[in-house]
């Protein structure tokens, strides 16, 4: 039987005066993964995360821990557990769409979470499916805000098959300038035959992307490792990568574009030509 997912959060859908009542589920999560703890060596215990004083040493209970902002090298401005939940908006429940955008104009380094959006009451599924087909008939996306865990967020909302995505959006502060990673990248421009050899590769290339081929190999490397542990077994040897090469740009574009095999076998096509061509002539001469 078919076990239902467990919603993150109940609200509404709202476009204008049409309303539906709406659910987010996560669409990504990293719980599968492989799960490791923290042991002592010695009793095989788990280890407890334990708060001490920086100053004194000595452990500090939960109910006397308080958050602060540093002003100063070792100087804090308190905050009172009730002074930061008055500064968490109230929640209206409601996804607010405020405009219809082009997915493509929103730089993706602006996306945050994924989470798939479905209908959570019979009577709304109508509605969701006008939203849906609407989204899909124009070819846009919608944004909107609402309040999720306890913060505001911008969320691009997306058509995808039977139901709806919604992405988590960074807000502008987040998003770190990219001239600040490529300020000193210089303005080169690349002509010619390396220019026409990178091409050649990338059609050579083109594909579809099938998250099925790729393969979290940590992931997979761990879980062999726990189970051989597990069976008694010797440990997986793991095969170390051959150091690459250096070789000069248009060099590794020529093998990668398969020019390289390309000479070498035309060459050995015609060393082979060039062979049968004397084995031909040898005995006529001896012949003469």
């Amino acid at each position: 039987m078919r076990v239902a997912p467990r919603a993150n959060w109940k609200g509404f859908l709202k476009i204008g005066e049409l309303v539906c009542p709406v659910a987010l589920y996560t669409a990504a999560s990293s719980s599968d993964r492989i799960s490791l703890h923290i042991l002592n060596r010695d009793t095989g215990h788990r280890v407890k995360r334990l708060y001490v004083d920086s100053d004194t040493g000595k452990p500090v209970e939960s109910e006397d821990q308080v958050k602060g902002y540093a002003v100063a090298e070792n100087e804090y401005v308190v905050l009172e557990p009730d002074e930061i939940a008055a500064a968490v908006p109230e929640s209206t429940k409601t996804l607010d769409v405020e405009a219809f955008v082009q997915e493509d104009d929103i730089d993706q380094v602006y996306f945050d979470k994924p989470y798939y959006l479905a209908p959570s009451e019979k009577q709304g599924e109508e509605a969701f499916a006008l939203i849906r087909d609407g989204l899909r008939a124009k070819k846009v996306a919608a944004l909107a805000q609402t309040v999720l865990f306890r913060r505001m967020r911008t969320v691009l909302i997306r058509d995808s098959g039977n139901g709806l995505v919604a992405n988590t959006l960074n807000f502008d502060y987040e998003v770190r300038a990219a001239a600040d990673a490529f300020g000193d990248v210089p303005p080169l421009k690349i002509k010619g035959e390396m220019l026409q050899l990178a091409k050649h590769i990338i059609e050579t290339k083109k594909g579809k992307f099938d998250p099925s081929k790729y393969e979290d190999r940590y992931e997979a490397a761990l879980t062999a490792m726990v189970k051989a542990k597990i069976e008694g077994k010797e440990l997986p040897v793991l095969k170390e990568r051959k150091a690459e090469n250096v070789v000069d740009l248009m060099e590794a574009l020529r093998m990668s574009a398969g020019v390289k095999k390309k000479e070498a076998a035309a060459k050995k096509k015609a060393t082979a030509k060039v062979a049968a061509k004397k084995k031909t002539e040898a005995p006529r001469r001896k012949a003469s």
